[in-house]
């Protein structure tokens, strides 16, 4: 069961956040829907915001860097309490996309 209710997490989060986190580096191409391409792309948007010299785009690119780590964490340490470290990433992703916007 816990290999569904990662997968819906994660599918959830993607429809959440996906679009805006593409839109923030102009794709507008439609990419994969497994949890490894949902992670692409939010360290894709991590690396381009965090090159930028504009302080805001920087603090964006700290968030996206702490909900990669936990998104990654959720999905590759079985040991791991999944509900919590999605939620943080969801909290620093949320964040990171306010900031930049």
């Amino acid at each position: 069961m816990a290999v569904q209710t990662r997968t819906d997490t994660f599918a959830a989060l993607r429809d959440c956040f996906a679009t805006d986190l593409a839109a923030l580096i102009g794709d507008r191409a439609p990419r994969g829907t497994t949890p490894n391409d949902f992670i692409d792309l939010v360290e894709e948007v991590r690396d381009l915001l965090g090159s930028s010299s504009i302080g805001p785009w920087q603090d964006a690119s700290e968030d996206l860097d702490r909900a990669a780590g936990f998104l990654t964490d959720a999905l590759t340490d079985p040991d791991a309490d999944e509900p919590a470290l999605l939620a943080r990433a969801r909290t620093h992703l949320r964040d990171g996309i306010a900031t930049a916007s």
